[in-house]
């Protein structure tokens, strides 16, 4: 550990979206380990049942037993009521003795990724995709701003789950990469309109999850296809939480440029 690094990440309020399956679930699990007694996770997805597993294992760990809150919201974040139902919660479970508001915006999909972008002509088909991966993480982040606006004391971090498809066009992702792309600049935005707040976007690399085995099935472009089978072939694939232990040495050292894309394979 640096001179500079922190031990933990305070007594913090943890937002974390997407957080029954995945990079969401592990963040989850990693974070818990990083914050000190008394810090509450709040844990959104729309699986009830993967909520409540995670939601049991963080109480049988060393965390839970040492007074880690665990709370789960189950919502459909592309549905008004989904962030709304996310800040009520937790404002119900922030106490004035916490010091850290962390939101992680993770909850994405892929999208139809077997066509290419002259096939997206149903604007009703495009809206539902940006509302859950692009709206919905600009209404959440700025209600929880609001919801906890900056005082003495108090440190907020808000984190985006980025991609190499915010930066790089891949044929047959166009939904994908534009929800991508679109979040990141919303996420430098807010960098710059608010010096005080922290804000990272970071590229966890390509992780061997369900989204990479429906990626190498069904994505219609074959080149980008092969890459993808070639790569969980080979091994190159990472672990959740390979790519989690990077992004909380990034939150612990804290010396990040706020709105910066930082990729996994640049640690």
């Amino acid at each position: 550990m640096s001179s500079s690094e922190r031990a933990d990440l305070g007594r913090a309020l943890c937002v974390i979206t997407g957080a029954s399956r995945g990079f969401g679930r592990t963040t989850a699990i990693e974070m818990s380990r990083l914050v000190k007694p008394g810090s509450v996770l709040v844990l959104v997805a729309r699986s009830a049942d993967d909520l409540r597993s995670l939601q049991a294992e963080l109480a049988e760990s060393e965390a839970g037993k040492a007074g880690l809150l665990v709370k789960c919201v189950v919502a459909d974040l592309a549905q008004m009521e989904g962030p709304e139902s996310v800040v009520s919660a937790s404002k119900e479970v922030f106490s004035e003795d916490l010091d850290h508001i962390i939101l992680v915006n993770n909850a994405a999909s892929l999208g139809d990724v077997s066509r290419f972008a002259k096939s997206f002509t149903n604007m009703a088909e495009v809206d539902s995709y940006l509302s859950f991966n692009v709206s919905s993480s600009l209404c959440l982040t700025a209600s929880i701003l609001q919801a906890f606006p900056q005082r003495p004391g108090l440190r907020r971090t808000v984190i985006n789950v980025t991609s190499l498809c915010a930066l790089k066009p891949f044929c047959s992702w166009v939904l994908y990469c534009t929800g991508k792309a679109a979040r990141e600049m919303m996420f430098r935005v807010l960098a710059e309109e608010e010096p005080d707040l922290r804000v990272l976007n970071y590229s966890p690399g390509p992780l061997d999850t369900d989204m990479q085995l429906v990626a190498r099935s069904r994505t219609g472009d074959p080149s980008l296809r092969k890459t993808f089978s070639d790569m969980f072939a080979e091994g190159r694939l990472l672990t959740c939480e390979a790519s989690c232990v990077k992004l909380m040495k990034l939150l612990l050292e804290d010396t990040y440029t706020s709105g910066a894309h930082v990729d996994v394979f640049d640690l």
